[in-house]
């Protein structure tokens, strides 16, 4: 088991158009909970459609993108604290908003939860930028595929699932849909680079299988693997 260790948990798996769905979110706090014995752990939430909804909203009033940023933010941090209380006394009860808090409470021997932590900043992103901060080993995401494929597997019948994968290849493949509607954004460009300055591995898993966290955890490789380079 990792000693320190980053789970980005994407916010479409606990945010869905009926709602959050709390049976996951149970089943993922009860994965990392019984996995933790300590080190340094970080989970990191989504806003899922629950920020999409507040986003539509304050965009259908006129205002401004930065302002659906913070909108989005304050969703994600909301989703931190439930996950957190979640997993019970073994979780940091503060929520962090900035890079120099997460890596404080880290420190204080329990699992840090975190959502967003500043406009215009993905919380894949976040979630890179905290496996780098506090020397992760891996960098586990879940989302709503199996894994990273050639291109967007909901949109184009072709796509192929990869069973590992650079860095610089995920870069090319991010960066020829990134001008179609509904673009294929599994890891953004700011997490990207993150990645590629600190060397993390990263394993993107089907995160509708609370089991595929377990498997992961316990260093089975499953889903997508993407190595630096």
């Amino acid at each position: 088991m990792p000693s320190n260790l980053v789970v980005k948990i994407g916010g479409h798996l606990i945010s869905g158009p009926s709602g959050l769905d709390l049976s996951l979110m149970r089943s993922y706090a009860e994965t990392i909970s019984r996995s933790f014995t300590g080190g340094r752990w970080c989970v990191v939430v989504g806003g899922g459609e629950e920020a999409r909804r507040y986003i539509s909203a304050a965009r259908s009033l006129g205002l401004s993108e930065a302002f659906c940023d913070m909108l989005a933010i304050k969703v994600t941090r909301i989703h931190a604290m439930i996950f957190s209380a979640l997993l019970g006394e073994k979780a940091c009860r503060a929520i962090p908003e900035s890079l120099e808090q997460l890596v404080e409470y880290s420190e204080t021997g329990r699992i840090v939860v975190a959502g967003g932590l500043q406009p215009a900043q993905s919380t894949t992103a976040v979630a890179a930028l905290a496996a780098e901060a506090i020397g992760a080993e891996k960098l586990i995401i879940a989302t709503d595929v199996e894994g990273v494929y050639t291109a967007d597997p909901k949109r184009s019948p072709h796509a192929k699932l990869l069973r590992e994968v650079t860095l610089s290849r995920l870069e090319e493949i991010l960066r020829e849909s990134s001008h179609a509607a509904g673009e294929y954004k599994l890891i953004d460009q700011l997490a990207i680079k993150v990645l590629k300055r600190s060397g993390v591995t990263v394993l993107v898993i089907d995160g509708r299988k609370p089991e595929n966290l377990e498997k992961a955890l316990a260093g089975e490789i499953i889903g997508t693997l993407v190595t630096p380079g």
